[in-house]
């Protein structure tokens, strides 16, 4: 298709189709698995010894936990670390079952993972951030895991792209299977941040918009990369309306084997869970509707105000044509950002809020001048 606008009519047309179809997803249900959110996996990142998860296992379930979580393959972004104790740990993860009467979950990332974890009676699957992100590697997975009926959750890919995260999902739905959930872990950023990898919460609740019923877990312990950042992210997780956190738990966490810092102990898990803050969803918002009514008024006058703008921006690319300026002026460009964002945070606005609305803004004014030039 050559027509970039009929192209991108049939793509619209295909996602809604997409969107729809799914709509028939089923909650992540596991008998006597308590439906109430948050829905809690839990346990450490990976599975090191048969000590270290019998132990992390009957800790976590006298705190009522009832499913057990750990890596058995573990992908690295370098070789050399710890990759994982591979299947021999799956029969670990069985013993867990057997004696603590909690389910198991495990990341799998290849044909192969998915056909041993199923052979030693794995509950729940989930498919990592870097395979997420391979659309061969996902096709794999779901390929063989055609027949099963059992839980997976796709964490989103490492780069911040929401129709690659939807078509991961959307690969194991047409595999047959129902009890689809996401994983929200965070995006990877190049420079040093806060967290390990950026939250940006806009991208699953887009998520949540187009695909309303798909049940989205939160995994604070990968996001956050600190363990004292736990906590707070479960909470902005369940004020988003989040169903669940998959959370990194291990019986002794300064002697793990990959990733200690993010990982906390049961007992700080039971500080945590007892501590959330879970807000009611199903609450009537008549008494926001005066609130709302004012946010569409200013929703409205900031659009009028934009086009105001934009207006008076190829009015610039006129003159700028008809006296051979080249359309980008840098030095007036800085002067604007750095005044608008220091204007912002005196308004007790963030600046880096600012910095991107002001990004978006001047990108968008420079495609308004660049058609009058060209024009």
């Amino acid at each position: 298709i050559r027509d970039p606008e009929m192209s991108r009519g049939l793509g619209d047309a295909y996602k809604r189709q997409v969107y729809n179809k799914m709509n028939d997803l089923q909650p992540i249900v596991l008998p006597g698995i308590e439906t109430k959110r948050p829905m809690v996996i839990a346990g450490p990142c990976s599975a090191e010894t048969e000590e270290q998860v019998m132990s992390s296992a009957r800790e976590l379930a006298a705190l009522g936990i009832g499913i057990f979580r750990a890596g058995i393959w573990k992908p690295r972004t370098k070789p050399g670390g710890f990759e994982g104790v591979g299947s021999e740990g799956l029969r670990w993860l069985k013993r867990v079952k057997e004696e603590t009467g909690m389910y198991v979950a495990t990341e799998v990332a290849t044909e192969r993972h998915v056909f041993e974890a199923l052979k030693h009676g794995i509950d729940l699957v989930w498919i990592g951030a870097r395979t997420a992100a391979n659309p061969f590697a996902v096709q794999e997975i779901a390929d063989a895991l055609k027949g099963a009926d059992i839980p997976v959750l796709v964490k989103n890919p490492v780069n911040p792209d929401l129709e690659l995260w939807i078509g991961a999902m959307e690969r194991i739905y047409n595999a047959g299977l129902r009890r689809i959930g996401a994983i929200h872990r965070g995006f990877s950023c190049y420079d040093k941040q806060l967290y390990r990898n950026q939250p940006q919460w806009y991208i699953p609740i887009e998520l949540r918009r187009r695909i309303p019923n798909l049940p989205i877990f939160c995994d604070p312990s990968h996001m956050g990369g600190k363990r004292e950042l736990v906590a707070p992210l479960c909470q902005q997780a369940m004020d988003l309306g989040f169903d669940g956190v998959i959370v990194e738990s291990h019986c002794n966490p300064d002697c793990a084997w990959s990733d200690k810092e993010q990982q906390v102990t049961p007992d700080a898990l039971r500080s945590i869970l007892e501590t959330l803050v879970i807000r009611e969803t199903s609450q009537t918002t008549e008494n926001l509707s005066e609130l709302r009514r004012q946010i569409d008024e200013l929703d409205n006058r900031l659009l009028e105000l934009l086009s105001q703008r934009m207006r008076v921006s190829r009015e610039i690319g006129q003159y700028k044509k008809e006296h051979s300026m080249q359309i980008l002026q840098t030095s007036r460009y800085d002067e604007i950002l750095n005044k608008r964002i220091a204007q912002a945070q005196e308004l007790g606005m963030s600046g880096e809020f600012m910095k991107e609305v002001l990004q978006a803004i001047h990108e968008e004014s420079v495609q308004q001048q660049m058609k009058i030039i060209n024009g």
